[in-house]
């Protein structure tokens, strides 16, 4: 491959791993054991903060030892970023519970992920780099849905749908999580903060569909509006399938 591509140092990562030396010392470092060390320091301090420098000095390396397995963080991240997808048992098995079991299995194992390596949302996945791990798992997830009866096109359509909904729900949760460290203020100090105002607001009949609200209205959990969200996609789309196969 031309080093001329802009991806072929990665791509040669993420598909060959790093090359055999051809004579002096072993590598005192595996690709694995970088790869794993940047996800933890992403993981605890978000993908601004991952430096190769960071990365060195967590590996107990020198920073230019480090460049001589990996050329940049832009290298490193295409690596975390297929390291952290890929069919768990659990999505494998799911196929034979049929379609709607399998996709239900996709999405909550994705918000999973996304929740335990936020900074995975700061990838770009419209464009991602695919190593061996991305293609499996986009593989399986069109051997999950192989039967029905969609294009191609529409199968793919369907990936980026979910994968969508799931981004897009884990953002608030994460955007509602980060609150209270980000304002200094609990939950329960911020509504009540509010509370006389909106009390105000409320018996004022300007907005009498809020007034009408019970009090327990907000109290549905993140995955229950996942769920709620997950079931509806699911839904629209087996409504959809049952027009085109009657």
């Amino acid at each position: 491959m031309s080093e001329q591509n802009p991806l072929a140092k990665s791509l040669r990562l993420l598909w060959e791993g790093l090359p055999e030396p051809e004579r002096g010392p072993k590598p005192k470092l595996t690709l694995s054991q970088i790869v794993s060390a940047g996800i933890e320091l992403a993981d605890n301090d978000g993908l601004e903060a991952l430096s190769m420098r960071k990365l060195s000095q967590k590996l107990g390396v020198g920073t230019m030892s480090l460049y001589r397995y990996v050329p940049s963080k832009t290298e490193l991240i295409h690596l975390m970023v297929d390291a952290v997808v890929g069919p768990s048992y659990a999505r494998r098995t799911a196929p034979a519970q049929g379609w709607r079991q399998f996709l239900t299995t996709t999405a909550y194992e994705a918000r999973g992920m996304y929740l335990e390596h936020p900074w995975a949302l700061q990838a770009n996945w419209s464009r991602p780099v695919l190593g061996p791990h991305s293609v499996a798992d986009l593989d399986l997830f069109l051997t999950g849905i192989k039967d029905l009866p969609l294009r191609d096109q529409e199968k793919m359509h369907l990936a980026t749908v979910v994968d969508s909904y799931v981004q897009g729900t884990v953002r608030q949760e994460l955007l509602w999580l980060n609150a209270t460290s980000e304002s200094d203020m609990t939950d329960e100090e911020f509504w009540s903060y509010q509370l006389p105002w909106l009390s105000q607001a409320m018996t004022s009949g300007r907005f009498p569909a809020m007034a009408q609200l019970p009090e327990d209205t907000f109290d549905g959990t993140w995955e229950e509006t996942f769920d709620f969200g997950l079931q509806l996609i699911l839904d629209g789309l087996d409504a959809q399938l049952t027009r085109r196969t009657a």
